[in-house]
């Protein structure tokens, strides 16, 4: 039998209004790690963190006995793509982004980012929020129709050999850049899996519930 290693859960500060849904894309063997004011999500997620990240320039350092970075107010990198670095160093593959996505639309974007930047190191990432889960398109991907719409979405340089089966509007060798995006509220068809390819580039695949 092979032993799934374990997924690593990034809590960032923003907005989480649905605790319930974000409960639910938890796994009770989950590493989960706070950034900041990410910390005042335990409760409503139901979690204790086993690393603690963050300045505490918005949040107090709770002192709590938990393995905690402090780090300075003054940086490049802010405090959860600090935790996503630790996190790859100490050997994660597997990355939950919950908190990442609303309220400050530069920290928002940010945020996005970082699925690029685990992309990159072959390494598998959700972004959730209370509508969506996010992750990237960058070679095949499946939606299958417990998803009422999903989106791609260009924030990075031209994504070319788009196919799209399985879905309301298909796609064949098409192209999205970043000044067009026009891949957006496609449906996976009732009974059907929507079947993503992306032949060079890379997309956000947004996948509404």
């Amino acid at each position: 039998m092979i032993r799934r290693k374990k997924r690593c859960v990034i809590v960032g500060g923003a907005p989480i209004g649905d605790y319930e849904r974000a409960r639910a894309l938890l796994r009770a063997d989950d590493d989960v790690i706070c950034c900041d004011s990410g910390l005042r999500h335990r409760a409503g997620l139901g979690v204790e963190p086993t690393l603690i990240v963050g300045d505490f320039d918005s949040y107090e350092n709770p002192h709590a006995g938990i393995e905690t970075i402090v780090l300075p107010r003054e940086k490049d990198d802010t405090d959860t793509f600090y935790a996503v670095k630790e996190a790859v160093k100490r050997g994660y593959d597997d990355f939950l982004l919950l908190g990442v996505i609303g309220g400050r639309l530069d920290h928002t974007l940010a945020n996005l980012s970082i699925l690029y930047y685990l992309d990159t190191l072959g390494k598998s990432a959700t972004a959730a929020d209370d509508y969506s889960e996010i992750e990237v398109a960058s070679s095949y991907v499946e939606v299958d129709d417990s998803y009422s719409y999903f989106s791609l979405l260009n924030l990075s340089g031209e994504a070319e050999g788009i196919t799209i089966t399985g879905a309301k509007f298909p796609l064949e060798n098409g192209s999205v850049t970043c000044d067009y995006q026009y891949a957006v509220s496609n449906e996976p068809l009732k009974g059907q899996t929507a079947q993503i390819t992306v032949e060079r580039g890379r997309l956000l695949l947004i996948k509404d519930i």
